[in-house]
């Protein structure tokens, strides 16, 4: 099967003229079959045109399809971009029967995307510039009616992706009112963007003054690379991603990556699960073995609705 035979989330919600998180649902739920190649989720030709032919009113042939299938192992979601998340799920589906999907949502669309029942575990990274903390000020506000649990995964270091050198001499977010450059953006709603933002309106610094802001991709990869090919001056991003490309990384603050989860009757047994694998010792060994990340954290829980 190759993957010009198959589909792309993105592709899927064009197709079916929906929203990327109707699709997700489709693929919680168990309705629409996906592989994986790598990190990215993908959809058989085959499997989609399927799921399109049993719901078509009045398709006699569906309901006989659909009595004979075989039962399937629920499907959890997990949305974020970072590679811990992958090193998360791998032990998750080791501790239950269900197979564990991937969503690499930026830190807004995945914790809406959980609000909105489309995921079951959304990591974020957003800086609040008016607390100088990381994520609580915004779970709280978002899941203002709905009991969640907020846990600590690493800390790592976010900052500046310049060229090699760093011949502009970034130190801060105070050089972007005296200096001239080039920047290439995150999407809105990452934790990038809103560090960004946050720190451009805490310093009086109007986006309209900086050429480039504009320009968006769609990952801390992508943002490297674009420097590191003479696209762009400046980038915002985590420290881990600048040693996969030619870049030089200049730190500016240290961020807390958590993940949320909702406090449910259904979602217990969830939530012992991932209690215990942050907590153990053979989890935080081999997530610090990465490298670049702190886990002196892992497995605290930051904050708790009563």
């Amino acid at each position: 099967m190759s993957q010009e035979q198959s589909y792309t989330i993105e592709e899927v919600a064009q197709l079916l003229k929906v929203s990327k998180l109707t699709v997700y649902d489709l693929v919680k739920k168990g309705d629409l079959p996906v592989f994986r190649v790598g990190r990215q989720m993908r959809v058989d030709r085959a499997d989609l045109q399927g799921y399109i032919q049993k719901r078509k009113t009045g398709n006699a042939a569906s309901t006989p399809v659909v009595a004979r299938q075989t039962k399937k192992l629920p499907k959890m979601i997990i949305s974020g971009q970072d590679v811990v998340l992958d090193v998360l799920a791998k032990y998750m589906e080791k501790r239950q029967s269900s197979k564990v999907l991937r969503s690499h949502e930026g830190s807004f669309n995945g914790i809406m995307a959980m609000y909105n029942g489309e995921c079951d575990i959304a990591s974020l990274h957003m800086f609040d510039g008016d607390t100088g903390d990381y994520n609580t000020p915004y779970v709280k506000k978002i899941f203002v009616s709905h009991p969640f649990l907020l846990i600590n995964v690493v800390s790592r270091r976010a900052g500046f992706y310049v060229q090699q050198g760093n011949p502009l001499q970034l130190e801060s977010f105070k050089d972007f009112k005296t200096k001239s450059f080039t920047l290439i953006n995150r999407e809105k709603g990452s934790g990038a963007r809103t560090l960004l933002d946050e720190q451009l309106r805490i310093h009086h610094i109007a986006p309209s003054m900086i050429d480039g802001y504009d320009k968006e991709e769609m990952s801390h990869l992508d943002v490297a690379s674009a420097v590191a090919n003479g696209h762009a001056d400046v980038g915002i991003g985590v420290e881990k991603i600048a040693k996969l490309v030619k870049v030089d990384f200049i730190p500016v603050i240290r961020e807390r990556y958590d993940i949320v989860l909702l406090k449910t009757p259904d979602n217990q047994q969830l939530i012992d699960t991932v209690k215990e694998i942050l907590t153990s010792a053979d989890f935080q060994s081999e997530v610090a073995a990465l490298g670049d990340y702190d886990v002196s954290q892992m497995g605290q829980v930051i904050y708790e609705t009563l």
